[in-house]
């Protein structure tokens, strides 16, 4: 396969509009089946066996032994597939599960998360991607250990880099547990190993070779998933086949609706372990600490999404300089097609819940016909929904509804009385998001741990099949903790997602943007950096989260990296002016970085 690479490059338009096809196929098959009287249950089945079985085909026929093809894909990868591959392992079970969750339960405020999830690719474009090409890394910590020099940066980065990852990585198979247990009618602690296997046979035999065609493909189906429901709805309510563009009626509806029921004044009299009411209006009265509260969190998406290891790795798949610019125009493309949709599909879902006039409307109805629809047994068999008669009138309040902000995408279809193949398919895209996050922070993991810490500090004579090796049986490892974590569900998707971009913003932001645009930053520096600034934002959480402290200014445990980022700086700066500055092979070899053209800095052997 490897003498092949090229061909391959070049029939990649036809081999996914083939798959494309294919997948169009099925789901079309699975809507006739339906009609023919096959459960909903073996058509959930039908679709996650499928989509996880083409999945795992992609890694097995990608499998290889060669060390570039392993770590960066041969370098090989055309702008527009690596933009796709971006964007799948971009959107994540936190965009695509949780997301539309966390603006139906938390309003307008949450879309800070879109804000900096959108604007971080900004930085990356224009701070990081192309000049990351331009080194020749295969790593995050691979630049860092380069750039500073010595063994103790190349190892800050790693810690870092293993922190932050574990931390999503932890979010994305909580959500293929998510998914399995509801598609399976299994435990969610079975759900996440079941995830995890699937995650496992995508990327342990080829690496980020078989993690980028498998990424493609992924992209496909949860982008296909995603819209689909959001159009049939908003046609459905005739807001038209446009949803983005036409769903400010629906909101001014929502809000009515809102009103109507109370949401904001019904305070929930009881509570059930990780679910909760609606209580915040979508659109509520605003103040300073709330526009605060909206930049700060934004404020640190952006920055982690130009700190996280996997997202940067991606850049380094790329033929050139050129190319990781067109990628990054790409993945910003491709994203977009999801974030501007996460909002109407909240506000969808929302209207199906709170409107009488709909057969969907369940707020204001008897409890007893409630709990005899169907969605609502289901979900609440698995551990995710919770209705209780407070009051005791037998009248559903909107305090009386509680349920996990991650399955609103989940269980929209369903809530919408739509036909149980777009269950199936929402099901196949919230697996196919989450899988592709997970398998490409495993391997940034993984690929950290045996290339930087393994083969560049502990056995630099080690040879290619025993790296390849260590990094396979890294993989497992690391997978396996990642779903025992899951297990315990200790935070929601959304908000491990927060805390991951906290620690990478925390430790590596500034090491990594000063690293290219600041040549008198030096080991000393960079080190003191990545030490104090992850130290003190890692106390920030705890001491906020689970210590008992009041937040400084508004800064809460989701946007702690803040602390940690600002100590980061100030560091970097005094400890590196306070010592010699780097030598002059350094100083040029950052100048050369700063250059698109001409060779990379590092050879393709290192």
């Amino acid at each position: 396969m490897e003498q092949e690479k090229k061909p391959f490059i070049e029939m990649l338009p036809k081999v996914y509009g083939l798959y494309t096809g294919g997948f169009i196929a099925f789901i079309i098959l699975m809507a006739v089946l339906e009609q023919m009287g096959l459960s909903a249950e073996t058509i959930g089945i039908l679709f996650i066996a499928f989509t996880v079985v083409v999945y795992a085909g992609i890694g097995w026929l990608s499998r290889t032994m060669q060390v570039e093809a392993y770590y960066v894909a041969g370098r090989q990868v055309p702008a527009l597939f690596n933009g796709m591959a971006t964007a799948a392992d971009w959107m994540s079970g936190a965009s695509f599960v949780a997301m539309a969750g966390g603006i139906y339960f938390g309003g307008h405020g949450y879309l800070a998360f879109l804000v900096g999830w959108t604007g971080g690719y900004v930085l990356v474009a224009s701070l990081m991607a192309p000049y990351l090409r331009k080194f020749g890394c295969y790593t995050v910590p691979d630049f860092i250990g380069t750039r500073y020099g010595g063994n103790l940066a190349r190892l800050f980065g790693v810690i870092v880099l293993v922190v932050a990852s574990f931390t999503y990585v932890t979010a994305q198979i909580n959500a293929t547990g998510t998914i399995a247990s509801r598609a399976l009618q299994i435990p969610f602690e079975v759900g996440v190993w079941f995830g995890l296997f699937g995650i496992l046979l995508c990327s342990m035999l080829g690496g980020m070779r078989a993690v980028t065609w498998t990424q493609v493909a992924q992209y496909i189906v949860l982008i296909i998933a995603y819209l689909i429901p959001v159009i049939w709805m908003s046609n459905k309510q005739d807001f038209g086949l446009i949803p983005q563009l036409v769903y400010g009626d629906a909101v001014q509806r929502v809000t009515e609706l809102e009103q109507l029921h109370q949401v904001g004044v019904l305070k929930p009299t009881e509570s059930f372990a990780g679910l909760k009411a609606l209580t915040v209006p979508f659109v509520a009265a605003g103040g300073v600490m709330e526009a605060w509260k909206f930049v700060t969190l934004a404020f640190c998406m952006m920055a982690g999404t130009a700190s996280l290891p996997h997202i940067l790795m991606r850049y380094f798949t790329t033929p050139s300089v050129k190319s990781a610019r067109r990628s990054v125009a790409w993945s910003l493309f491709f994203i977009f097609l999801l974030y501007f949709t996460a909002p109407a599909l909240a506000t969808f879902t929302k209207l199906q819940i709170l409107d009488p006039n709909l057969a969907s409307g369940i707020i204001g109805k008897a409890i007893a016909e409630v709990n005899a629809l169907d969605w609502i047994q289901k979900w609440s068999t698995v551990g995710f929904l919770a209705i209780s008669d407070s009051n005791g009138d037998g009248i559903l309040q909107i305090n009386e509804f509680f349920m996990r902000g991650d399955i609103v995408v989940l269980a929209t279809p369903e809530i919408a009385g739509l036909p149980y193949v777009i269950s199936g398919l929402v099901a196949a895209g919230g697996m196919a998001a989450a899988m592709s996050t997970a398998d490409g922070l495993l391997l940034a993991i993984a690929n950290a741990l045996s290339h930087d810490l393994y083969y560049k500090i502990i056995d630099p004579t080690a040879e290619t099949a025993k790296r390849l090796i260590v990094a396979r049986v890294l993989l497992v490892v690391l997978g396996a903790a990642g779903a025992f974590v899951a297990s315990l569900k200790l935070t929601s998707i959304l908000g491990a997602v927060a805390w991951a971009f906290d620690f990478a913003m925390s430790g590596l932001f500034f090491p990594l943007i000063l690293g290219v645009w600041w040549k008198r930053a030096n080991r000393q520096g960079a080190c003191a950096g990545m030490f104090m600034g992850f130290l003190s934002g890692t106390w920030y959480l705890y001491m906020v989260h689970w210590g008992g402290m009041e937040p400084w200014l508004g800064i809460d445990h989701l946007r702690f990296g803040i602390i940690g980022c600002s100590v980061n700086l100030v560091t970097m700066i005094v400890v590196s002016l306070a010592t010699e500055e780097p030598d002059e092979a350094t100083q040029k070899m950052v100048d050369d970085v700063r250059y698109p053209k001409g060779e990379t800095v590092l050879s393709a052997s290192h």
